[in-house]
């Protein structure tokens, strides 16, 4: 089993927090190998974040560092999108926040979409915590960790305040189409 991720957003999503439970998740808990690289603007806010991560359950799996074609491919906000198309093929999964996006001009295999904005301004009162709503939408749809073990690295990862919110924004994620 191997999987190439890409999530793709801007500054101030918690792109870069998804990659570091995600991976935490896959490497500590379920004893992928994991591989990823992060990117992000210089500015606080507002510019392109991105994670890209490539698990494996076999080492050899992994020869390369950076996502060559995604199987999995999400995306919370469009700023740059054009950059990465090619890296979407007619067997990609795909996940959309329909808060800003809720299409794409390439094929893909599979299109998920919901607005993890709004779901998570329902579920916790901020929208700061629309990137768990994601990842419960992504973990739910793939199977590719066990939930049990992205809320263990939420309890690792995130500071004692937010776990509770972050725990919550995620199992609402869980029950996405």
């Amino acid at each position: 089993m191997k999987h190439e991720i890409i999530v793709i957003g801007r500054g101030g999503q918690g792109i870069l927090l998804f990659g570091r439970i995600l991976g935490t998740a896959a490497a500590k808990h379920t004893g992928l190998n994991v591989a990823a690289t992060e990117s992000y603007g210089s500015e606080t806010r507002g510019t392109e974040s991105r994670v890209e991560m490539i698990l494996s359950d076999e080492e050899g799996e992994i020869d390369y560092i950076r996502v060559r074609r995604a199987t999995i491919f999400l995306v919370m906000y469009p700023l740059n999108l054009e950059k990465y198309y090619d890296l979407i093929s007619k067997d990609t999964i795909v996940f959309l926040n329909s808060t800003y996006i809720n299409e794409l001009p390439v094929e893909a295999g599979k299109v998920y979409k919901a607005p993890y904005n709004e779901i998570a301004e329902k579920e916790t009162g901020t929208i700061r915590t629309a990137n768990m709503v994601a990842m419960g939408h992504l973990v739910g749809k793939t199977g590719i960790v066990k939930p049990e073990d992205i809320e263990k690295a939420i309890t690792e990862l995130v500071r004692k305040d937010w776990v509770d919110k972050n725990i919550k924004a995620f199992r609402a994620g869980l029950s996405l189409d």
